[in-house]
């Protein structure tokens, strides 16, 4: 069985309580521990749309890393905008036995493709400056280099996985959707977004013959959703 959830933010290593930003992150390492041993087997496969660490460095990342690793399952991971560590993992290799990285690649479960980039601020946002528009394009390559790799595998459907939404607070178009029309997309999984005026102004449900999935851990009640 496919599994997402995304915005972990553990920190192990440096004790960081979640609790100030509301009831709902109060003791949420527990509601994550407890929620994913009910629900997820060895072996079904989650998908976990970034944020995972506060940890700046690999070092400190470890610990928090080392607590996913040991939760069942297979999980398939990619950077969020606070996993500052991400860019280190090669120096983890062989060390997270059930753990793959995303990142210009792409994974198969259950017969599906997986693919997937971080994804960032999309055009006409609120907040989207000239350097957001050259972080944008860089993600929006990443993700066909992604989709690229994935296709020539023969799948005939494929999950985006990001962790930045694929859209703006108008629900425009982005070139993500753009790109993702292009192939045999099926689902679009993200996070990122935080409090309940957030969660109602995403993209979610069927457009353009694609299924959103909002899978931030607050959402979700730290419940992995099946997909």
């Amino acid at each position: 069985m496919l599994y997402a959830i995304s915005d972990l933010h553990l920190s192990f290593s440096q004790n960081k309580t979640m609790d100030k930003y509301g009831g709902a992150w109060v003791n949420h390492v527990s509601k994550i521990k407890n929620n994913w041993l009910d629900i997820i087997k060895p072996d079904d496969t989650v998908l976990i749309c970034g944020d995972i660490s506060w940890a700046m460095r690999i070092d400190e990342a470890l610990l928090d890393l080392g607590f996913v690793d040991n939760l069942p399952g297979h999980k398939i991971i990619i950077s969020g905008n606070h996993d500052y560590y991400f860019g280190q993992l090669n120096k983890l290799k062989g060390r997270l036995a059930s753990i793959d990285i995303l990142k210009n690649n792409y994974y198969i479960a259950e017969g599906i493709g997986i693919c997937g980039t971080r994804g960032w601020v999309c055009p006409n946002a609120i907040e989207f400056s000239d350097n957001d528009e050259k972080i944008y394009k860089r993600e929006l390559k990443r993700l066909r280099l992604s989709l690229d790799s994935c296709i020539k595998s023969g799948v005939e459907e494929i999950y985006i996985m990001m962790h930045f939404p694929p859209t703006n607070e108008q629900k425009e178009v982005s070139g993500f959707i753009e790109i993702a029309g292009g192939y045999p997309v099926k689902k679009f999984i993200y996070g990122h977004l935080h409090g309940e005026g957030s969660f109602y102004s995403s993209l979610m449900g069927s457009h353009y013959g694609i299924e959103f999935i909002l899978t931030s851990g607050d959402y979700l009640g730290f419940k992995p959703v099946l997909i």
